[in-house]
Formats: structure tokens, sequence, C-alpha cells
């Protein structure tokens, strides 16, 4: 229990991160900003309160708003200033961003071709030449479209994984604290896995135009009543 986050989720401190943890931190508090605050590490704890975790059983929980960014983190690049205790989830961009630092091991290997599949999220190099299936939310016997990334990375993200109690899911939106209900998957492709990831999430709500173009994401979105948002340039096709 002496790790660096059970520390930072005890008491409020200043405490200084590991090397690798600044792009991580830094796209975090740019999905904040793109999003107006729907995309948060603070809630971690709301997750908690709704029975997410290891039992992943119900709890009625009301709607608890997660605590805006500034009130509870500070962040200068290389330390983290909390003024309460604060339990962090990175799980909205932390899985890409371990696809990327695997994608780094074996660049150093001089491995040539190599693809790095973490259940939903992809990255590959070489002519792999890849058609990936767009899984349908409501039925993984199907697809809604596939997609060709390259050699660039690809994540997706659903409501009906990780789902409990076939209420709610690990999409909350940070301002209501409550599971997102109007969109059911996304698709996000770019450079990176941790953009990617990041931007897969983001894109359950209304995200700013101005961080996609930036990191060129392009995307496929599938609301719940059936429509969907398709980016210009995504390389691929839906089975509409």
């Amino acid at each position: 229990m002496d790790s660096l986050v059970h520390r930072i989720a005890s008491s409020a401190g200043r405490y200084r991160l590991p090397a690798d943890a600044p792009p991580l931190i830094g796209l975090y508090r740019e999905l904040y900003e793109a999003t107006a605050g729907r995309v948060s590490p603070l809630v971690a704890r709301q997750l908690d309160r709704l029975g997410y975790g290891a039992g992943a059983e119900l709890r009625l929980a009301p709607e608890t708003a997660v605590p805006a960014w500034d009130e509870v983190l500070a962040w200068d690049g290389d330390h983290l200033e909390t003024t309460a205790g604060a339990l962090l989830d990175v799980g909205a961009a932390g899985k890409g961003y371990l696809v990327d630092l695997v994608a780094e091991l074996l660049d150093l290997a001089d491995i040539a071709e190599y693809l790095i599949d973490a259940s939903g999220d992809l990255r590959g190099c070489g002519e792999l030449g890849l058609r990936i299936a767009l899984e349908h939310p409501a039925d993984p016997r199907r697809a809604v479209g596939v997609a060709e990334p390259g050699r660039r990375a690809l994540c997706a993200s659903a409501t009906n994984r990780r789902r409990w109690a076939d209420v709610n899911h690990h999409v909350l939106d940070a301002i209501t604290g409550l599971p997102t209900p109007h969109v059911v998957a996304t698709w996000a492709i770019a450079d990176s896995a941790l953009v990617a990831d990041g931007a897969a999430t983001a894109l359950f709500f209304d995200v700013d135009p101005a961080f996609l173009r930036r990191h060129r994401v392009e995307h496929v979105r599938l609301f719940a009543d059936g429509r969907f948002d398709v980016s210009a340039d995504f390389p691929g096709e839906l089975f509409l």
C-alpha cells in the first residue's frame, strides 16, 4: 500500500511522477479541455461509488459531480500537486500509451514488422495490409464496417464492454458523474495509440474539433439511436 498511486489517493501533497508520465498527463489535460471537463482522471472515485471494481457490483449512487481539475490538481510537467487525496483513473488513454511504449521497445530492437493488439488498441509497423473489422456493440458476431489504419494506431471503445448489472458502464461523464448515454461505440485513428485511445474516449462527448485536427484524428462513432458520425478522411468503409 506504499505505491505512488496509493499515496496520491490518500492525502494532499506534491508528488514527482515517473519520467514517462508527462505525455499521459499532458494529453489528459488536453482531453479535459477539449470536452469541457467531461473527460477527467478524477472520475475514479465515482466509478468506485457506482460499484466498478473487482466485484463489479451495482450500487445506486446519486449523481455526484466529479471535482474540477483545477480545484484538485496542478501539473508543472514534473510534479503533480494535489489539494486533497485524489484517486486517479488513466484508463481513457493509459492502455494506448502502454502500446506506444511497447512499440518503442520493438523499434529499438530493430523489429521491422509487428502488430501490437491490446484488446481494442492496435498499432502496427511494416506493410501489414490490415483490414480491421469494427465490431457491432450489440452483436460481436457482426461488424459495422472496416478500417485500414496502415501504420497508424487504431483504438476502439464501447459501452457494451466493462459493463455491470446491465445498467452502468465505464465511460463516465465527469460533469454529471454518471455513465454517458448518447454514444455506444467509437473508433479513432491517430499517429500514436496514446492519442487514439484518448480520442476514442473523448468522442463519447462533444469534443472540440480543434483537438481532432491538431492530432490528425480520424474517427467513427455510433450513437445510441443508430446514427453514425464519420470523419471525412476515415480510412475504411461502413456497412450502412
